[in-house]
């Protein structure tokens, strides 16, 4: 959405800096699509395996500083 065409051209300092930043470091790119699918792109899980983990999950009681006596 432009306002006005006054500022068409505008590119922030920040914009300019990462601009700058891709140009000498092209590699940059790769390790950024690397590190999202290390840490965000799971594998689907299995309805069966989801089953099986919530059936291990042990209950954690309310307060667990307390003892049960």
């Amino acid at each position: 959405m432009i306002f006005s065409k006054k500022h068409v051209n505008y590119e922030s300092e920040h914009t300019k800096f990462i601009s700058e930043l891709k140009k000498q470091h092209p590699e940059m790119d790769a390790g950024q699509v690397a590190g999202r699918a290390l840490l965000w792109d799971k594998s689907p899980v299995s309805l069966d395996e989801q089953a099986r983990t919530e059936e291990s999950r042990l209950r954690q009681q309310a307060y667990p500083y307390q003892n049960k006596v």
